[in-house]
């Protein structure tokens, strides 16, 4: 009887190995992780700073908070986008990756009319070639900042990709 079990187990494991190689082939394991680092604000909801799937990062937006004191950093829009992107690259650099990997930004503004000063400093945190980006003004952002921006990003090239 305990042969017999033995044969069926090792059964059930043969063919999980067989379709995990399988998927591996076809490139559809899905790896999510969490990313998580006190370089940047703690997220103040019920989600994640950030989420790497396979070898892309999903940054949540980061407002203008100081990761040491959770208080706003800075009144004008130019202190705040600072601080914005800054938060995004310590998150980044948790993940793995960088600023030069950002593939996709979108920016959120409470007045658009401050476009023209965060673009200057938003230059200053990406190298060519810029990521794909959209702006928009919104009606409020949380705790009344000026601006919140999300980004979407490679991981660095310590990950190997899955050959199909």
């Amino acid at each position: 009887m305990k042969r017999r079990k033995f044969l069926l187990l090792l059964g059930i494991f043969s063919s999980l190995a067989s379709r995990l190689k399988s998927a591996l082939r076809q490139g559809r394991i899905i790896m999510k992780k969490a990313i998580q680092t006190d370089r940047a604000p703690r997220a103040i909801g019920p989600y994640s700073q950030a989420i790497k799937v396979n070898n892309l990062i999903f940054v949540s937006g980061q407002i203008p908070l100081d990761p040491a004191t959770g208080e706003i950093a800075g009144k004008t829009i130019e202190e705040q986008t600072h601080r914005v992107l800054k938060n995004i690259q310590a998150i980044l650099e948790a993940a793995g990756s960088s600023m030069s990997e950002v593939v996709k930004a979108t920016v959120y503004l409470a007045d658009l009319n401050d476009f023209s000063k965060m673009n200057a400093i938003y230059a200053q945190y990406f190298p060519e070639p810029f990521p794909a980006r959209a702006a928009f003004q919104v009606v409020r952002l949380p705790r009344d900042v000026k601006i919140e921006i999300e980004v979407i990003a490679v991981s660095g090239p310590e990950v190997m990709p899955v050959v199909k």
